[in-house]
């Protein structure tokens, strides 16, 4: 835990610009990714059926595939929100770790390399984003708003098939932080002068989410 923490603590300060202030939420992310995994560790064990398995299995490894690819966009183009947000996603994958661990699952991430999955879904999809964001800095926008909106939808898909109060509190945290997330490229899209028709959620939904405040986490 205390590697985790000071990772994340390594990877917020290197996220702000150079003598700007922290971001308010970044700089309560270790703390909510604590308070996170401490409430897993409080409530109960609970039974998982395959699918629940499935589903935790599942959504780890998609929470390493918006890391990746944003980390390799940002190395494409150094734009900051490519920086930052996977601060965001580090924290993610961190706390479906807590899930994993608690019921004794098999890690699908293990020790892979920036790109590199278990699912085979989600290594074409990976590649197929990766190299649509290599297009252009618009492209980019483009691909971080997808990869949010299908983040939404696999969360609210896999929260329809558990009952586990410790798996819902991680997939409600997961959720809060990819609707924030596409807030964030909805915004930079759009002030760049770019336009993004929702692929994986409804346009209600995805309109519902880009004119609303971030919420807290």
């Amino acid at each position: 835990m205390k590697n985790v923490v000071f990772l994340l603590g390594v990877l917020l300060l290197s996220g702000c610009e150079k003598g700007g202030p922290l971001n308010t939420d970044q700089g309560n992310l270790t703390q909510s990714l604590a308070a996170i995994q401490s409430s897993v560790t409080n409530l109960p064990l609970e039974s998982l059926d395959p699918a629940e398995r499935e589903r935790i299995l599942f959504i780890r490894e998609e929470e390493k595939l918006a890391y990746d690819v944003y980390q390799t966009l940002f190395d494409r183009y150094g734009v900051k929100i490519f920086q930052n947000i996977p601060n965001s996603e580090l924290s993610h994958m961190e706390a479906m770790l807590s899930i994993i661990k608690k019921y004794q699952l098999i890690d699908p991430m293990d020790t892979h390399p920036r790109g590199v999955f278990t699912d085979p879904v989600l290594q074409s999809l990976y590649n197929a984003l990766v190299s649509q964001g290599q297009v252009s800095l618009l492209a980019a926008y483009q691909v971080g708003a997808k990869i949010e909106e299908l983040d939404i939808y696999d969360l609210n898909k896999s929260i329809a098939v558990t009952n586990n109060q410790d798996v819902k509190l991680v997939y409600d945290f997961l959720n809060k932080g990819s609707r924030n997330h596409l807030r964030s490229f909805y915004k930079n899209l759009s002030n760049a002068g770019g336009t993004y028709v929702p692929v994986y959620i409804s346009l209600a939904e995805f309109t519902a989410i880009v004119t609303t405040p971030t919420e807290k986490m």
